[in-house]
């Protein structure tokens, strides 16, 4: 009964505490990007508060440069869509007015009233505008909580360990630094797919001569952070601007855009993210899926390092599933594991948590390093 009390309270308090919950895991995936960059600066003898100082500022310097080139250009753009708004419904209403199935279609748009939707549109933009101010301030409250993380590492780590028994540090580090690396990864990942979208879109309809290209392009990249669904949700609007150019524009841009998608779909995610995460191409679709149903917009955000987080968890801890049976290389592995945990107990007997935590952490980097490159030469053996 009373294990049933404390999970119940644990339950409530998570879903009360869900926004901050949220913070913590965002500020993890902002601390886990920014780590390699920070350790590439230590091991050029930087020290570790200059080189946490010049990333922070680096990136912020990065986001005023993006903020200051694009935001003037991308609002001149936005007040001209608007702008030629009527101009660009009446060809549309022209154009769909040559066919008898699309005339009714074709009057609706000539005779649309934008009163009624203004009204409505003003208390829903009332109501958006309070969630983009709570996000972001829930965005800075995690961007400054990594930075504390970040300086207080050594101490986090010491804490974490401390509360963890000594027989199970070394699993722990182990989990420490494939977290490091699927974060990393992930976000590397976001990155290249979400450029290459913004560029491919950009210099489609530069192409095609549409003059809101910039703005448009800006949109892609942002809605291909949600791998596959984002560029379903591109199609529409990409096309209907394209289409008040000319309906042969319309035609290219779509035919481009869903080449695009089946080839980002087909050869880019699967490789950028599939290889970097050590996911099958199935199990990005599928946790794609269910993220977006569970939890909507950032269910689909989190899936990918959350599902490479179990099957990493599974693999790291040895975890027998019901269908498989103990192979050699497990006992290998189990033997190796062995050996790691006495060499750390005798290492770190009589020593304080914070520095057993580097001696477990430096133990696990230099088995994840013999790791890669026993693979890597097994790999050369096998293509040899």
């Amino acid at each position: 009964m009373l294990r049933l009390v404390l999970v119940g309270i644990s339950l409530w308090l998570a879903f009360r505490l869900w926004p901050i919950i949220l913070v913590l895991v965002v500020a993890l995936l902002i601390a886990g990007t920014l780590s390699p960059a920070v350790q590439w600066l230590e091991e050029r003898k930087v020290r570790r508060g200059f080189a946490i100082a010049g990333v922070y500022l680096g990136i912020f310097i990065l986001g005023a440069l993006i903020v200051t080139l694009t935001i003037p250009s991308l609002l001149g753009q936005a007040v001209a869509l608007f702008e030629r708004e009527p101009a660009f419904r009446k060809s549309l209403a022209d154009y769909f007015a040559q066919f008898h199935a699309s005339a009714p279609f074709a009057n609706w748009l000539r005779n649309m009233s934008y009163d009624s939707a203004l009204s409505a549109i003003g208390g829903v933009a009332f109501g958006y505008s309070v969630r983009v101010f709570e996000a972001a301030t829930y965005g800075m409250s995690a961007l400054f909580l990594s930075l504390y993380m970040m300086i207080d590492r050594d101490r986090l780590r010491g804490g974490l360990f401390a509360v963890v028994p000594r027989s199970h540090h070394i699993r722990l580090s182990r989990v420490l630094l494939n977290l490091e690396t699927i974060v990393g990864a992930y976000i590397r990942g976001q990155l290249v797919t979400s450029m290459l979208m913004g560029a491919f879109t950009y210099i489609l309809l530069k192409a095609c001569g549409i003059e809101t290209a910039m703005a448009l392009a800006v949109f892609a990249a942002i809605a291909d952070i949600l791998p596959y669904i984002g560029g379903i949700i591109l199609l529409g609007p990409v096309v209907v601007v394209a289409l008040g150019r000319s309906p042969a524009a319309a035609i290219i841009v779509f035919l481009a855009m869903l080449a695009y998608q089946e080839i980002e779909s087909r050869l880019l995610i699967p490789r950028i993210y599939g290889r970097s995460l050590r996911l099958p191409s199935s199990v990005v679709l599928f946790a794609l899926l269910v993220g977006g149903t569970l939890m909507g917009l950032l269910g689909a955000l989190l899936a990918l390092p959350v599902a490479a987080t179990i099957m990493m968890l599974l693999e790291e801890l040895r975890v027998e599933l019901p269908g498989e049976q103990e192979q050699i290389e497990d006992r290998e592995l189990r033997a190796q594991d062995d050996l790691a945990e006495e060499d750390y107990e005798r290492r770190t007997e009589g020593v304080a948590a914070h520095e057993a935590a580097a001696v477990a952490l430096e133990i696990s980097a230099n088995r994840q390093s013999e790791d890669a490159l026993s693979a890597k030469s097994k790999a050369e053996e096998s293509d040899a």
